[in-house]
């Protein structure tokens, strides 16, 4: 069976067969949904808010600027089905829960941490990038 799968390098150097992977390219595989959890916006910023510590719902959404509850919850539920996250439920009035990242959910957070580290440092010619493209565009629109 042929798949359209790059072939990757282990980090040991050796080549990691195509039979280890899923088909991320495949519109029929489930890695696309883990891909997506994962890198959407909420989801990474989650995953990397996580590796801080154990936080509490309300303290997760102040961290994260912007998130509404609902999309916290729903990402929040996500994640953890997907086994990067952990809910702690105390079982006391008032209701105490925590999350926090399981083994997986740290060695995914910290992929995406670089990642989100990567951005960051790079947001300069990222931003100058942007800005020459948005200044051709003008240029051209002006022109016809």
């Amino acid at each position: 069976m042929e798949t359209n799968n790059p072939t990757i390098q282990a980090p040991t150097g050796d080549t990691l067969g195509q039979h280890f992977w899923g088909n991320v390219f495949s519109d029929q595989c489930p890695s696309r949904d883990i891909l997506n959890h994962v890198t959407s916006r909420w989801g990474t910023l989650l995953l990397v808010a996580l590796l801080d510590g154990t936080f509490r719902f309300s303290e997760l959404r102040r961290k994260i600027n912007g998130v509404s509850e609902k999309m916290l919850a729903q990402t929040l539920q996500t994640l953890e089905q997907d086994g990067f996250v952990e809910r702690i439920d105390y079982q006391r009035v008032p209701p105490h829960v925590e999350y926090r990242l399981t083994p997986l959910g740290q060695t995914v957070g910290q992929k995406i941490a670089s990642l989100v580290q990567w951005i960051e440092q790079n947001m300069p010619a990222i931003q100058s990038a942007k800005s020459k493209t948005s200044t051709s565009k003008a240029i051209s629109h002006k022109q016809k």
